[in-house]
């Protein structure tokens, strides 16, 4: 429970709030389960291990932003719940579409407040790639080495 309390220290208040909608959006599935809840729960899933990963420091690309991938995040919760719109009741997926809609909010301010594939300033700069020397003369990448 501490390293939970102390995750939840790291993250930034738009994390936190998408950390919350996550766990509101696994929540909401409770009832008749089917593929559409599922869904559902694994997008939670991925969503609370970026916010993980995150927090303990992992560093790692992604195409658009964690505030993009959020947001779509959100966005897909949204229409996996409007197509299973008639399958349960109103109440179940008013609170599904409130997680929902409390992930793209989440997103969408986490997108703005840090743009896309941005590195932090404090951030240490990638070495280059320099081929190792092998015993013998060779190097890893198959050429001689230079005397």
């Amino acid at each position: 429970m501490a390293e939970v309390v102390q995750t939840w220290r790291l993250l930034n208040f738009e994390q936190r709030v998408a950390g919350v909608g996550a766990l509101l959006l696994v929540v909401s599935t409770f009832g008749p389960f089917s593929f559409v809840e599922a869904a559902e729960i694994l997008l939670a899933g991925a969503l609370l291990g970026l916010l993980y990963a995150r927090a303990k420091g992992m560093r790692f690309h992604l195409p658009f932003g964690d505030g993009t991938v959020i947001l779509a995040a959100g966005i897909w919760a949204a229409l996996l719940i409007v197509a299973r719109l008639l399958d349960r009741p109103l109440g179940q997926n008013l609170l599904a579409l409130v997680c929902s809609g409390i992930l793209a909010v989440a997103g969408a301010a986490e997108r703005a407040k840090r743009p896309a594939d941005d590195i932090p300033e404090d951030a240490p700069a990638p070495e280059p790639h320099q081929p190792e020397s092998r015993p013998g003369g060779g190097s890893a990448e198959g050429g001689t080495a230079e005397p």
